[in-house]
């Protein structure tokens, strides 16, 4: 799809299947995410540049919107109220915060898996590793271009991304912040084919 039109980017990141990066940002950049080949679901994780105890809130963010599924002109807010980006494009929609980074542990309980397995936790620690987070820091990601069906009897089916190549979504930073974004190593979201991140920031 047609990208809208921004000056060049300050800063590009291109995260490889089954990683992660992290960066700082300051208040009124904008991140674009990009879904480079298609059906990649990627986890965004975020802190306040100065105060790291304050952090990306699920419940807050869910609360103060009044819905599940997240897209333009919604909030994101911290454990502390605070807004911490707002989504200014879309080119995808249904983004959601209900999923915690896929884990060593969720391939063992979801899987099966016996051996070690990329996993979204530990490519945000250690991406993060240089700002002194720890595992315990880390809650609920922004589920980016994540699908997923409830029935009515509120049973939660995880489904393909629905995002096609070239697809992304804008946020633009209220404050300055710590930001970690993955491509995601998870399986049934992103149909079991693990493809590349973008990531590109603006002033």
């Amino acid at each position: 799809m047609k990208k809208n039109p921004l000056p060049l980017p300050v800063q590009q990141y291109h995260i490889a299947p089954q990683s992660g990066t992290a960066f700082t940002i300051k208040k009124g950049q904008i991140i674009r995410v990009i879904d480079v080949e298609g059906g990649q679901v990627s986890d965004l994780f975020c802190f306040a540049e100065k105060e790291r105890k304050e952090c990306l809130s699920s419940g807050q963010t869910t609360d103060y919107n009044g819905k599940l599924f997240l897209s333009k002109g919604d909030i994101l807010y911290s454990n502390r109220s605070n807004p911490m980006f707002t989504i200014i494009a879309d080119q995808v929609g249904g983004h959601i915060m209900l999923y915690p980074p896929c884990s060593q542990k969720m391939f063992e309980k979801s899987y099966g898996v016996t051996e070690a397995h990329p996993n979204c936790l530990e490519n945000l620690l250690t991406s993060l590793k240089g700002f002194a987070i720890e595992e315990s820091q880390i809650s609920i990601p922004l589920n980016l271009f994540m699908s997923i069906d409830i029935s009515e009897q509120g049973k939660i089916t995880i489904q393909p991304a629905r995002s096609k190549a070239g697809d992304y979504i804008e946020l633009r930073a209220e404050m300055d912040m710590i930001v970690a974004v993955t491509s995601c190593s998870a399986g049934t979201c992103n149909n079991f084919k693990w493809t590349p991140i973008d990531v590109e920031i603006y002033s």
